[in-house]
């Protein structure tokens, strides 16, 4: 699939992998509008509870394919990326299923920005994070930005911008920019177990969790509102009487 994988397990668990080892997992058009396809998908399908992304090999992801861009120097052909990625990334946020990154080594430039775009993100012990844009005299065009803004403030959002600063996993665990630093080679199973305990309860719950926490991010003033509109609506379902009924009983 130009680079990218996807697979749906039997139990709502799926993963994208990006699959382009040979450049350290780098992004080429093909791979960039199958990224966004495959997400796409995911969007539409009622079966997904949870997804995982993650890169193959020693990588994450290491950003767009420089190699194959550099045939693509014109202000036209920037809009073109920042705007393929950037969709693909608000897709990807957007997800009403948790989202988590599975940093299996470094994710640089996008690849901090993909990191980022997900809910959560798992790293191993041997891996790093940077936002190198800076380097390059570009700064982010996928959202990241905005996204890392989210997760460590505004003073270290500028600081990791404009550095360009590489974190090792404890440096970006101390900062909050990932929540679980896993042993080496491990960062996929310790996702993939955060996943499973997501996908064990109603799905109806575990979205609206997400989507509760994204009004109270973006769309303060109606939040309180929607908490309870939404609360109110699984009060009254039949997994919610089945589970107290079993806890009143559990002593008979």
């Amino acid at each position: 699939m130009n680079g990218i994988n996807f697979v749906l397990e039997d139990n709502g668990i799926a993963t994208l992998t990006v699959d382009r080892p040979q450049v350290h997992n780098a992004l080429d058009w093909k791979a960039m509008a199958t990224f966004d396809e495959v997400v796409e998908a995911a969007s539409q399908s009622s079966a997904i509870r949870a997804l995982i992304v993650t890169g193959s090999g020693k990588s994450f992801v290491s950003g767009g394919d420089l190699k194959d861009l550099a045939n693509y120097p014109k202000r036209r052909d920037g809009l073109r990326l920042a705007t393929l990625m950037g969709k693909a990334l608000e897709k990807l946020k957007a997800l009403p299923v948790p989202t988590i990154a599975a940093i299996n080594g470094p994710a640089r430039g996008g690849g901090a920005e993909i990191a980022v775009a997900c809910d959560q993100r798992v790293m191993a012990e041997t891996a790093d994070i940077g936002f190198v844009h800076a380097r390059l005299g570009i700064t982010t065009a996928w959202g990241g930005a905005r996204y890392l803004l989210y997760i460590v403030g505004y003073p270290r959002a500028l600081e990791l911008l404009t550095t360009g600063q590489v974190l090792d996993a404890d440096e970006a665990h101390a900062l909050g920019l990932v929540d679980h630093v896993a042993p080496d080679g491990t960062a996929m199973e310790r996702a993939r177990e955060i996943a499973l305990q997501m996908a064990q309860h109603p799905t109806e719950a575990v979205q609206a969790a997400k989507r509760l926490l994204r009004y109270a991010m973006e769309r303060p003033l109606i939040a309180k509102h929607e908490e309870r509109r939404i609360f109110a609506s699984l009060w009254d379902s039949e997994f919610r009487r089945q589970a107290v009924a079993r806890f009143l009983n559990r002593s008979k």
